[in-house]
């Protein structure tokens, strides 16, 4: 984008690669994404920038959002969220008077306890400027892995069926029921999030689990609460590669095939559906997912519901369970997908080529409009904000060698040679300020935990903030030190804000060798 002539605006508290080649970068105080986005509709509000056609045509709720904005004082806002008034202003009016614009997301604006109101703040953005069902404009979030759009239309959540339809729709329940073969009263009610079914765990609720895709040991927030938990199930079967910190924990271990053996398609965030082929046989005892979860349903009795005998059955099913639903790939094929590399959900029928872009004419509401909504400067959940005994903002992410908990990469002779070890990044001022040197072992404490890594200056971050990396386990967890709190909207953990101190580590005998 940026070598075909792309103004690029990056919003992230550190300076990041992509940080590096933008034109405007915002080094925003971690947690404020919500009040910056209201700091950029009052001005481009205010200086008449929207598009007033589409927002009277397309979208509801915009005076609402107008009246509210106008009582905002981008004074306050610049203090908030660290960002001066004038860059607020050169973002806001840049992007507004662009013919086209996106806007991308990842993890940082969504794992917070107020994310689903930052993102809904920034489609307010969009839609008030109308950049939205046109050519180059629009919304992305950009996933952790190579399928996580895909996974979420597939019906992969505690509140969704497949398609998109939610599970407590009497339709959508009834349609997937016949799919399935059963009773719709036979289909379970929504269920809780992964943190919230750890909880369940320690009152006894839940008393078995099987676990595939996932180590939360490592990845949950209030890590050691989730591991205790564990501990406390009377049977734990996990499915994994490796014995990962979770794996090992559990009662029996099924192994599963890796991605050079699995085939079945993937889809990205512009709904763009692939296959990909396998390209090697499962060595030893290893199963396919699907296969793994086939063999269960048999010794439950339930095999009659389960008779696939390959991945290409199993989304043939989901072209029927997904087909009338938003997330439609019932026109879609393995043979269409070997002749075509990739189709556009949604595809209704084999002779449709895929829909090039959504809400080019409506929106999926039952007007047709899209919803804009009054978002506060301020959470309905209180963050876990700074005090005077936890006076640094924490922040987490990834670096580029390691994947999501590190079960793989950290078994990479050549990745973990980039980065054998964690490590939290600090504006030197603040190191100096708190007797830290570079390239030392820091405690890094909040009120859950502590955890010990090794420093690294830099003036990349801003100076209220650190950064951890999430892909190291034990003592190097900085999940240990997240807040249980959720977003109210839709359970997603606060990873992003998280209150701590620092100090240099006791251990000096080590730093000293190191």
């Amino acid at each position: 984008a940026k070598q075909n002539g792309a103004y690029i605006i990056v919003i992230d508290p550190r300076e990041t690669a992509t940080a590096k080649i933008a034109d405007l970068h915002l080094k925003i105080k971690p947690g404020t994404d919500a009040a910056l986005a209201n700091g950029m509709l009052k001005i481009i509000i205010e200086e008449q920038l929207t598009d007033g056609a589409f927002i009277r045509d397309r979208a509801e709720g915009f005076e609402e959002v107008k009246r509210h904005v106008a009582s905002l004082s981008l004074e306050d806002i610049s203090a908030k969220t660290g960002i001066q008034i004038e860059q607020i202003k050169k973002a806001a009016v840049k992007f507004a008077r662009e013919e086209t614009g996106m806007l991308f997301t990842a993890r940082g604006v969504e794992q917070q306890t107020d994310g689903t109101a930052a993102v809904r703040n920034l489609l307010n953005i969009l839609i008030s400027t109308g950049k939205i069902g046109k050519f180059a404009c629009g919304y992305g979030a950009v996933t952790g892995q190579g399928n996580g759009q895909g996974a979420r239309e597939h019906g992969q959540k505690a509140d969704q069926l497949p398609g998109y339809r939610s599970i407590e729709n009497e339709a959508d329940r009834a349609y997937i029921a016949d799919v399935w073969g059963i009773k719709a009263e036979d289909l379970p009610g929504k269920g809780v999030s992964a943190y919230e079914m750890m909880k369940k765990v320690h009152e006894g609720e839940i008393t078995g689990m099987f676990l595939m895709c996932s180590n939360p040991v490592v990845s949950s927030p209030n890590a050691g609460f989730v591991k205790s938990a564990l501990g406390k199930l009377k049977f734990f079967a996990a499915v994994d590669l490796f014995l990962s910190e979770t794996a090992i924990l559990a009662d029996v271990v099924l192994p599963a095939s890796s991605y050079l053996e699995d085939e079945g398609t993937m889809t990205n965030l512009e709904g763009r559906v692939t296959l990909r082929e396998a390209s090697k046989p499962c060595p030893g005892e290893a199963r396919h997912d699907w296969q793994i979860i086939c063999d269960i349903a048999k010794a439950l009795g339930k095999g009659r519901y389960f008779s696939y005998r390959s991945a290409e059955d199993v989304f043939n099913e989901l072209r029927k369970a997904s087909r009338g639903g938003i997330a439609d790939y019932s026109g879609i094929t393995y043979e269409r997908l070997r002749k075509e590399g990739g189709i556009l959900w949604p595809c209704p029928e084999e002779g449709h080529p895929g829909t090039q872009r959504l809400f080019e004419s409506s929106f999926s509401h039952p007007d047709k409009k899209a919803r804009m909504c009054v978002v506060p400067n301020e959470p309905k959940v209180k963050k876990d904000v700074p005090t005077e005994e936890y006076p640094l903002i924490l922040t987490t992410g990834r670096v580029m060698s390691h994947y999501l908990t590190g079960v793989q990469t950290r078994r990479s002779a050549a990745l973990k040679a980039r980065h054998f070890e964690s490590f939290m990044e600090i504006h030197p001022k603040t190191a100096e300020k708190y007797n830290i040197g570079d390239r030392v072992l820091v405690r890094v404490e909040s009120k859950r935990g502590s955890i010990i890594v090794r420093s690294k200056w830099s003036e990349a971050i801003r100076p209220d903030t650190v950064f951890v990396p999430i892909h190291w386990a034990d003592s190097q967890n900085v999940n240990d030190l997240i807040a249980e709190t959720l977003d109210p909207s839709c359970s997603m953990p606060g990873f992003k804000v998280c209150s701590v101190k620092i100090r240099p580590s006791v251990d000096n005998f080590v730093n000293k060798l190191s």
